[in-house]
C-alpha cells in the first residue's frame, strides 16, 4: 500500500516517490521550477496561492505546495507515527 500525504487543498502525494522538499526562494529552486514548467513536469498544487514548498519527485517532476516544508514534514511525521513506521525512514 502506498504512503500518501496531503500537501494542501486535498492534493495527495506518494511519500515513497518523494526525493526532496525544498523552499522555493533560492535561485536554483526557481530555475528548477521554471524548467519543469516549460517542460511540462511541474504540478501546481497551490490553488493560486504562493508556493512555499517545492517537492521533487523521483521521476524528476516537481510538485508545488502552498504549505511550508516544516508543515509538510510535520504531516509526514504524523503519518509515520500513525502507521507505525520508523521516524528515521528516508522521507
Amino acid at each position: 500500500m502506498s504512503s500518501l500525504v496531503n500537501i494542501g487543498f486535498g492534493n495527495i502525494v506518494n511519500l515513497e516517490k518523494m526525493t526532496a522538499i525544498i523552499g522555493p526562494e533560492s535561485a536554483p529552486a526557481k530555475r528548477m521550477v521554471k524548467k519543469a514548467k516549460s517542460e511540462g513536469f511541474c504540478i501546481d498544487g497551490t490553488h493560486g496561492r504562493k508556493a512555499k514548498s517545492v517537492i521533487v519527485m523521483e521521476n524528476g517532476s516537481i510538485v508545488l505546495s502552498s504549505l511550508a516544508p516544516e508543515t509538510l514534514m510535520a504531516r509526514i511525521e504524523h503519518y509515520q507515527i500513525q502507521s507505525g513506521r520508523n521516524s528515521d525512514a528516508e522521507y
